[in-house]
């Protein structure tokens, strides 16, 4: 893979960045139509934010193979905007969310949004996923989605029911469009042929899934989209702008913010790791999101993030530059003027079961058995999100699974094992020291060292220790001047005490309360 470089391209880096721009291109058509309708918009507003993503961002970005547009994960949480404060607020809170985005790089935190622990955000797209499977679930049934999360899963047995036909509805025609959909993905993925390996499987689901509708006539939905891109816009209005002092959509554009920045630099991370060219600077990737979510508000249409789909697909089409970010968004905005007709016959259900697809592949089960090998504490906060996530919804799911790591690093951070043993032959007492002693942990030492019988030799050792603060060392201090009036001796090596104090240990040091010497 060549590098990509500032100097001017060459025909050849030209040449592929074109033929990746057409790759990316198939594959954020259905993505970005579909996105819209489970988000409860029209499929314009998320094939004007793929636009932007492409020509805005693209030449802006600050990982120049990362591909951005509607992503999958925005889904739930615009969605809940749309219901509960209707499509014409949605550009307000993007307005707002793009003005965070472009000030927290503009304040370079970008680096800050990259400290947020794995099993949060897995936690957080595996919940999204199982939203988006259940919610989408019914749009493939040509069924409309129940209010919240949870109702759509209980819901799921009586959609299962509507596969089979009664009372002269079209549920079950809907769902045999759906049904050839996806299995024209997973078998078009698990037996494509390398020759024909660039052909994205939910494009190839998309033409199966319409033109299995179009032969059999059947009467189920169809995506509408308006006669010009322009009247498809969702401005939004004076009235809509006056919201902007309601304390919940002032939330909303933070949630909205801090999820599109974590998801987007997160992907960010997974594309540098693909390729061997330019790493990402993520405060200028930020200042790119904010600029294009600012003006995807100020046109109504869906917030963006880096997408790591198209990413991916971009840089295994051989992408070597930007171009190809910005060619994709061109061809958009071709496919939208020039043949919104063809676009019109696709069945929102086969776009619904694209968004099945991807709600599936968001609950990685190769990632869970991936965190499940760094303890049953990471585990328990990737379970916690998931669960906070679609209980109750997804800022309380993050800030939940943000508490869980926070304790447990803490708990890390604080927690001191000792193992104690008495020789009563020799009155000498033993204590190995294991973790990291500190405040928290002086009742716990205090009571190893009150435990030693009165003139023993203690012995302290100090191998297995992490870490000694300043209150730990003193009560050391304050302790063997007391076992000393007893007759009895503590014995440390004071060195390495030293060394996990932070100081130097090859010259005398002072330690206050102590006066420590390197060992001999």
């Amino acid at each position: 893979m060549l590098a990509a470089s500032s100097e001017r391209p060459s025909s050849a880096v030209i040449g592929r960045d074109f033929l990746a721009s057409i790759v990316v291109f198939l594959v954020a058509l259905p993505l970005c139509m579909g996105i819209a309708i489970a988000s409860g918009a029209p499929p314009a507003l998320g094939l004007i934010t793929g636009i932007v993503g492409g020509l805005v961002v693209g030449s802006l970005a600050g990982s120049p193979l990362q591909v951005s547009g509607p992503a999958a994960g925005m889904a739930v949480l615009v969605y809940q905007l749309v219901q509960e404060h209707g499509l014409i607020m949605l550009g307000v809170v993007g307005l707002i969310a793009g003005a965070l985005q472009l000030l927290a790089g503009v304040f370079k935190l970008g680096q800050w949004f990259r400290a947020i622990s794995p099993s949060v955000i897995h936690g957080m797209l595996a919940g999204i996923g199982v939203l988006i499977f259940a919610s989408q679930l019914h749009v493939m049934l040509d069924d409309a989605p129940r209010a919240n999360g949870l109702l759509n899963i209980a819901a799921i047995p009586e959609a299962i029911m509507k596969v089979f036909p009664v009372d002269g509805s079209v549920h079950h025609l809907a769902a045999m469009a759906g049904i050839v959909t996806i299995a024209t993905i997973v078998l078009w993925n698990q037996f494509k042929p390398k020759s024909l390996a660039l052909i994205p499987g939910p494009l190839l689901g998309v033409i199966v899934g319409t033109a299995f509708a179009i032969a059999f006539a059947l009467p189920i939905t169809l995506v509408m989209l308006p006669e010009t891109l322009a009247s498809g816009l969702n401005i939004p209005t004076a009235e809509a702008f006056a919201g902007i002092t309601n304390p919940d959509i002032l939330t909303l554009g933070l949630v909205f913010a801090f999820v599109a920045s974590a998801e987007t630099l997160l992907c960010a991370t997974a594309v540098d790791k693909m390729h061997i060219g330019a790493r990402t600077d993520y405060d200028k990737e930020l200042r790119a999101q904010g600029i294009g979510n600012m003006i995807c508000g100020g046109l109504g249409a869906l917030p963006m993030t880096g997408v790591i789909v198209r990413s991916a697909a971009n840089v295994e089409a051989g992408a070597t530059t930007r171009l190809s970010a910005i060619m994709h968004g061109g061809w958009l905005l071709l496919a939208v003027v020039a043949f919104p007709f063809v676009l019109n016959e696709i069945p929102t259900s086969v776009l619904a079961a694209i968004l099945v697809y991807t709600g599936y592949k968001l609950v990685n089960v190769a990632q869970i058995r991936k965190i499940a090998e760094f303890g049953k504490q990471e585990l328990a906060i990737y379970f916690a999100t998931l669960i906070g996530v679609v209980a109750i919804d997804l800022l309380t799911g993050v800030i939940l699974g943000f508490a869980l790591a926070t304790a447990k690093l803490v708990y890390t951070f604080s927690h001191l094992q000792i193992q104690r043993e008495h020789d009563e032959t020799t009155n000498r007492v033993d204590l190995w020291m294991t973790g990291s002693a500190t405040f928290f942990s002086i009742p716990q030492l205090g009571q190893a060292l009150e435990s030693s019988p009165f003139g023993s030799e203690v012995h302290i050792h100090v191998e297995k220790l992490d870490y000694i603060d300043h209150a730990c060392l003193e009560m050391l201090s304050s302790w063997e001047k007391l076992h000393q009036s007893t007759g009895g001796s503590l014995v440390v090596e004071w060195s390495e005490l030293v060394e996990r104090y932070g100081r130097r240990s090859d010259e005398k040091t002072e330690i206050p309360g102590l006066m420590v010497r390197p060992a001999a």
